[in-house]
């Protein structure tokens, strides 16, 4: 790669060229300015840079052929008017001759991501992907999550869409294979074993309490495990499992038991199985209202290792497929890319891609748009998560400011909100009582927020849904006055609303008055007349009871957080009434006899996690036919 000869300052004949070009007033026209650089660009491939009289560069490009590339600026009536003021900003035009265009293509991904020129398309998220990582160089090989450089002496798998998608393997992981995470001087200096070997999530090799052989019988299977030969992983596992149930040997088969039913968990992640899938990445894209956004699926071998949703900046005349190179190129700068790169868009240099990504991997990479097939099946998924990932996006900048701002309004707050908590309860006839809170801010749901309250006032008469509110309000901001008694943690509300009438707000209101809080802006919400929805009743002290319209936005807006209040409330009374129960959820499904109940436990662990299973993870038990497989899962997804 060398440098064009001067990249910089114009010499003595551009810039007299370009001084008798200048405009009126000695404002020098871009065109001008392009038109003299231009007479001594190469004809060979590079990158080109355009920069304002300031010394900013507004716009990086590659080119097969500089001088034909640039030559086609000087064009200016055929350009969009973004492009015509681009030129005309233009003073000085640098470039860098490359010895091919995949080259330029690398080049110029690595140029915009370091200059972040405005005219360019742009991808902002720039973070490291992390990677599950076997150390080598140990006799006892641990199991962790790395980001950043490589080793060439560690095994690396990945990459993970999130530091929750690698941190959920690890768990997993751990309670399959149980291997070590400790770090060598823990491990080295340990003379009994620890917490995780007692909740059986570690072999605890540095004790001896496993040989050195069948750790490493382990770390081959993890490693089986994450590069996609799960099945197979599986299938052992529930061999060995039957093995020691047929020698009385109980304790360790429910210990395969669980292993299995943690290894399902995994494979439960795929919505389409695409075993045959080796290394690849998902790529879609999905414009609306003058915005994009890329989906990004991450499949090594045959597992989805989680997905994430890019944004980039572009101007509005840039087409579907220029996005997507610019994307695809800045994306790939930041790590190695897989064997192979499914789009649902196609790029205008797609050759070039697919020679710039090889040369940076140092082995063959294709690129594909499938037509047919899962992997067509695989990308039209990716594209619909891009679209609705786009319109959240699009809503919440949108519209939950405004929602906010209204709600400020019609509660007469100072100003919008930034954390409002909804509580509920929900219970049978008073049995297996629930409270549950849920909360709301600026980014949507905030579920990490959520509560749930088991009622544990042994006094409160069955169904006193007033005596269940007034524990949960004790129990919730008891806890925020010792933890946060100085109200800057952000864990206080804006808003408290409660759902019910006026006996669920005086109930409320005694109980922050009996903690000294007076400074709550509290407010229940009951549904109408024939608890019809759209006609709920608004409850504030010292204020008269009063409705908002029906087409009223931010009463759509309350009737969401209500409801999401009441969903959480009746998930978290339904789970606590099943584990009362005892009773397995298989024994609900009509035509699922022993034997089948029995593969299925096998195959996934438990009959909860049968019920979370999709329809594909079914389908692939063993003895369990299409039919049965659709029966059992619209059994426990009838809405679907």
């Amino acid at each position: 790669m060398t440098s064009d000869t001067p990249p910089g300052t114009p010499s003595d004949s551009l810039q007299t060229d370009i001084a008798e070009n200048a405009g009126e007033n000695g404002v020098r026209s871009g065109v001008a300015v392009l038109a003299a650089f231009v007479k001594n660009f190469p004809q060979k491939p590079g990158v080109y840079r355009m920069i304002n009289v300031a010394g900013d560069v507004l716009y990086v490009g590659k080119a097969k052929n500089l001088k034909k590339r640039v030559s086609s600026y000087l064009h200016i009536e055929r350009m969009p008017l973004r492009l015509q003021r681009m030129v005309f900003d233009t003073h000085i035009c640098e470039v860098v001759i490359t010895h091919t265009e995949a080259e330029a293509l690398l080049l110029e991904s690595n140029l915009i991501k370091q200059l972040k020129p405005r005219y360019n398309i742009l991808l902002r998220d720039d973070k490291s992907f992390p990677y599950i990582m076997i150390p080598g160089g140990h006799e006892y090989p641990r199991i962790v999550k790395h980001r950043g450089a490589r080793n060439k002496d560690n095994e690396y798998f990945g990459p993970f869409a999130s530091a929750g998608a690698v941190n959920g393997t690890l768990a997993t992981l751990q309670k399959v294979f149980l291997l070590r995470s400790c770090t060598d001087a823990v491990f080295s200096n340990r003379s009994r074993p620890c917490l995780l070997y007692q909740i059986k999530r570690c072999a605890a090799p540095c004790v001896g309490k496993i040989a050195h052989d069948d750790y490493l019988e382990l770390v081959r299977e993890a490693r089986e495990f994450l590069i996609g030969d799960s099945r197979a992983v599986q299938a052992e596992m529930a061999r060995r499992m039957d093995a020691a149930s047929a020698a009385l040997q109980f304790e360790a088969a429910a210990s395969f038991r669980d292993r299995i039913r943690a290894m399902s968990a995994v494979q439960a992640h795929q919505d389409i199985n695409v075993m045959s899938l080796g290394e690849a990445d998902v790529i879609a894209l999905h414009r609306a209202g003058g915005h994009s956004c890329v989906q990004v699926f991450f499949f090594r071998g045959g597992q989805n290792f989680g997905n994430r949703a890019y944004f980039p900046s572009h101007a509005a005349d840039d087409t579907d497929g220029d996005i997507m190179e610019a994307f695809i190129g800045q994306f790939y700068d930041s790590f190695m890319p897989p064997k192979e790169v499914l789009l649902n868009v196609g790029a205008p240099n797609q050759a070039v891609l697919e020679e710039a990504l090889t040369i940076k991997a140092g082995r063959a990479v294709s690129i594909a748009l499938p037509q047919r097939g899962d992997r067509r099946k695989l990308v039209d998924h990716a594209a619909v998560n891009a679209r609705e990932a786009l319109l959240r996006r699009m809503a919440e900048n949108t519209a939950q400011r405004k929602l906010l701002e209204g709600t400020a309004e019609v509660f007469s707050l100072a100003a919008a909100p930034e954390r409002i908590e909804v509580y509920d309860n929900s219970h049978i006839s008073g049995t297996h009582m629930v409270g549950a809170m849920i909360v709301a801010g600026p980014a949507g749901l905030m579920k990490t927020a959520y509560r749930k309250f088991n009622i544990k006032t042994v006094d409160l008469a069955p169904g006193d849904d007033y005596g269940a509110m007034r524990e949960v309000l004790t129990r919730r901001f008891a806890r925020a006055q010792k933890e946060d008694p100085e109200r800057k943690l952000g864990q206080w509300p804006d808003l408290v609303l409660l759902d019910g009438g006026l006996g669920q707000l005086n109930a409320g209101l005694k109980v922050l008055a009996d903690l000294g809080i007076s400074d709550l802006c509290v407010a229940g919400i009951a549904k109408g007349p024939d608890r019809n929805a759209g006609r709920e009743q608004f409850f504030m002290p010292g204020r008269e009871p009063f409705m908002l319209p029906p087409n009223h936005p931010v009463l759509y807006f309350l009737q969401r957080l209500r409801d999401e209040a009441h969903r959480f409330a009746i998930t978290a009374h339904r789970a606590k009434r099943s584990k009362a129960i005892g009773q397995s959820l298989l024994d609900e499904v009509t035509g699922i006899g022993a034997a089948r109940k029995k593969a299925l436990l096998r195959h996934f662990g438990s009959a909860k996690d049968v019920a979370a299973a999709g329809l594909q993870d079914l389908k692939a038990v063993p003895g369990i036919s299409v039919a049965t497989a659709k029966k059992i899962y619209d059994h426990f997804h009838p809405e679907g």
